[in-house]
């Protein structure tokens, strides 16, 4: 890694390879979740409700059509998730015959917003799912995970006889607007709830997941007064009170990247509905598309980085390369305390943030310009962020300029005997929009080719539409400060090693890594030890269980800023390359993941 990028030679082979990694993601991944060509999959778009044009993805067995009618299931995605999150029930119900609409909620993916609207949009996808003349409107099924049980529960209290049965994945009845449950509502039942499960409180009223069972809500929805036995089946299935409870070992998020729940979900199915085939759910693949799926991101990843090498190796772009000025920044004892404030110093931030500002008051409240709750508070931790870390910077740079020597020169912030150079910052930016822009391009390619986008499990790499190319200007100054001082403290104040000694790129690039992404993991352990355990997630805020699973992303997330940050900067000798791209970059991957709160 050391030399990674150092000949054009070795540049060029690891372009094909990111390439190759991306087009073979993109390939085997289709050829997933086509039953390699026995399923069609349309990408639809509808007018619901209210001028609300919805999204979704169409899933077609081989030989369904008018004349040869299938069931039809209607799949709906949790929060701040996507038509792509139900990947896994949407192959597996098609591979076993059922026409399936995988559907963007309001505000979500390619539907319109604002989010929560129109009942979520289950209404109005239900609806569509009935207009198709391949669909046996006998034998339609619901299935929803997390908020997404909500848009199936709304949609199945208006239309009661439009639907034979549904799977509720780590969902409930009764909350945000879903009608309350009985023995006779929802019709035949099947509830998938994890024994980790972060939102049991929320869904069921118990602070336990596991406990559950001992719900007075759900015995009303099963019909007992005792507790729920798991996998018994409760009431008839011809009557349409049938009940089952699965409870797999999974927490929420989980719930959708499970074999064993997209089996419960199948079996349950194949219960209820008439029609399909009798392919036994431990029969799956879907997992495969979502392995290669991670192939392609991994490929994008590296297209970043050797896309960066090759360009600087061009004529307009190579006077940007210079080695970086002798380190001068901490070293030592002092290195280590720094470390350790800069791994813990984003978790009471974070904090803060969700404490205050997830209540979307002030400043915080949806506008044109800040649409998006969630991407709002990430906005107010990372200028936190960036003001307490400045901070602490000038603090130590004032109080050891003169010993150490540290100079803007040694912080990657001008150019010796030149100061700042504002062409060279341009094409520092200008470097940064062609990486991403041709990144961005391998993913429009690959979705037209192969109908996939780059993701794994909670980390989703989405194409930009105009829409969201407008949200993500709005949010990119704050980022752009958050990075630009991420640089300066990284490579200035923690650049690790001897003063005036150049450590070598993969380790100093594996110890920037370390740096940005240990504190999450201390923080999800602390957060998620004791549910483990057998009790409650370890934060007990009001918003505790949706921040603990929006921290998934930054894992994956600082890693990539971690690599990017710091091959630029030893390629460059200062950070505008790595913070423009990173800034751009990650903007649009937050921005693309996150639900649409405003109605523009």
């Amino acid at each position: 890694m050391n030399h990674f990028g150092s000949s054009a030679g070795k540049v060029h082979w690891i372009l094909v390879l990111a390439l190759l990694l991306i087009l073979v993601g993109g390939f085997v991944a289709y050829q997933t979740q086509t039953d390699r060509g026995k399923i069609a999959i349309r990408d639809v778009r509808f007018m619901g409700s209210n001028g609300i044009m919805m999204s979704g993805l169409l899933y077609i067995p081989k030989g369904v059509d008018a004349k040869n009618k299938a069931p039809g299931i209607l799949a709906v995605h949790g929060y701040i998730n996507s038509r792509e999150t139900q990947d896994g029930f949407a192959i597996e119900f098609a591979r076993r015959g059922y026409v399936v609409l995988a559907l963007d909620q309001t505000g979500h993916g390619y539907s319109d917003p604002p989010a929560f609207a129109n009942g979520f949009g289950g209404i109005d996808g239900l609806k569509y799912l009935r207009s198709l003349d391949m669909v046996d409107l006998d034998n339609i099924g619901l299935e929803g995970h997390s908020m997404g049980g909500w848009a199936i529960g709304i949609a199945a209290g208006i239309m009661k006889d439009a639907y034979k049965s549904c799977v509720f994945a780590g969902s409930s009845t009764g909350t945000y607007g879903a009608p309350d449950g009985t023995p006779t509502f929802p019709r035949n039942l099947g509830l998938i709830y994890g024994k980790y499960d972060e939102f049991s409180q929320l869904m069921w009223l118990t602070p336990i997941p596991r406990n559950i069972v001992k719900s007075d809500k759900l015995k009303k929805v099963f019909g007992t007064t005792e507790d729920v036995v798991v996998a018994k089946l409760y009431g008839s299935i011809e009557e349409g009170t049938a009940r089952k409870l699965y409870q797999p070992p999974v927490i929420h998020p989980r719930e959708h990247l499970s074999t064993e729940s997209i089996g419960n979900a199948i079996e349950w199915f194949q219960m209820t509905l008439k029609g399909g085939n009798n392919l036994p759910p431990s029969n799956q693949t879907w997992y495969w598309k979502e392995f290669f799926n991670l192939v392609a991101l991994v490929g994008m990843v590296i297209l970043l980085i050797a896309l960066g090498g090759y360009l600087l190796k061009t004529n307009y772009f190579k006077e940007l390369q210079e080695e970086p000025a002798p380190k001068k920044s901490m070293s030592g004892g002092g290195w280590w305390i720094g470390a350790v404030i800069m791994v813990l110093l984003p978790l009471p931030i974070y904090l803060w943030a969700w404490v205050y500002h997830w209540n979307s008051k002030g400043i915080a409240r949806p506008s044109c310009i800040w649409p998006e709750q969630i991407t709002t508070v990430i906005i107010f931790w990372a200028s936190g962020m960036a003001i307490v870390s400045l901070i602490l910077f000038l603090v130590w740079y004032f109080l050891t300029k003169k010993k150490s020597g540290a100079t803007s020169v040694n912080l990657g912030l001008t150019w010796k005997d030149e100061g700042l150079k504002w062409g060279k910052i341009g094409r520092s930016f200008l470097l940064a929009f062609i990486i991403v822009f041709i990144a961005h391009l391998t993913l429009a390619v690959s979705t037209w080719l192969f109908q996939t986008d780059y993701r794994f499990w909670v980390f989703a790499v989405k194409p930009l539409d105009a829409l969201y190319f407008r949200i993500t200007l709005g949010y990119v100054i704050p980022f752009l400060f958050y990075f630009i001082i991420l640089g300066i403290v990284l490579h200035g104040q923690m650049r690790p090693g001897k003063p005036d000694v150049t450590m070598g790129m993969g380790k100093e690039t594996i110890i920037n890594i370390i740096l940005l992404i240990l504190g999450y993991f201390i923080f999800l352990a602390y957060h998620y030890i004791p549910l483990f355990a057998g009790g409650t997630l370890g934060f007990t805020q009001r918003s505790a269980s949706l921040f603990g699973i929006v921290m998934f992303q930054y894992i994956p997330i600082f890693a990539i800023v971690g690599w990017v940050t710091t091959y630029f900067y030893r390629k460059t000798g200062h950070i505008y390359v790595g913070a423009f791209l990173n800034t751009m970059l990650i903007t649009w991957i937050i921005v693309m993941g996150q639900a649409i709160h405003f109605k523009f």
